[in-house]
């Protein structure tokens, strides 16, 4: 029993083969889709920063705008 030889067809190793060929395109696909996402959410980030030293920067401008037009009146 122990030396015995299980006899597979080639058909089933085949699609095996196939499937497996299928697996790793897809895996291939969800890690570029991964950078992609990666170096998106970077610039994104890099631009939210800017965006918030803008908001800033007029919020500041406002202010001094403001007081400008007190001592006018």
């Amino acid at each position: 029993m122990v030396g015995e030889v299980i006899s597979v067809p080639a058909e089933l190793i085949f699609e095996l083969g196939n499937l497996g060929k299928w697996i790793q395109a897809v895996g291939l696909v969800v890690i570029i889709w991964i950078i992609f996402q990666a170096v998106t959410l970077y610039f994104n980030r890099k631009r939210r920063k800017l965006m918030e030293k803008l908001d800033r920067d007029l919020e500041r401008v406002e202010k001094k705008l403001d007081k400008i037009l007190k001592k006018k009146i």
